[in-house]
């Protein structure tokens, strides 16, 4: 399941697995921002900033599952328990880590 780095991010596969860094990484972010606003008596301004970035990063999140999960050949249960790992910390580094192998004809499929 291992991917080179040349071809691991190519076609609707690759997109997912970027995305799904993207919407982990924005998440531990935005869970900072409260964590500094609520705990520390820090400023709204950092809660106002990443949470419209992760916002989009979990729409495209959810819409690539959507677009890829049968090329993956997941069921319903997998692709549900991939959508939800997004609501925890670090489960879309798991779920960017957890796929076969990019199709690298993913982006070539019809829509």
């Amino acid at each position: 399941m291992a991917t080179t780095p040349a071809n691991s991010f190519r076609g609707l596969t690759g997109a997912f697995r970027l995305v799904a860094y993207i919407e982990a990484a924005t998440f531990l972010v935005l869970l900072a921002a409260v964590f500094v606003k609520r705990v520390l008596d820090g400023p709204e301004s950092l809660v106002s900033a990443f949470g419209p970035i992760h916002g989009v990063a979990f729409l495209v999140y959810l819409y690539l599952v959507l677009r890829i999960r049968e090329g993956q050949g997941w069921g319903l249960g997998r692709t549900i328990l991939v959508i939800l790992a997004s609501a925890v910390p670090f489960g879309g580094f798991w779920a960017g880590r957890h796929l076969t192998e990019p199709q690298l004809s993913g982006s070539s499929q019809p829509g």
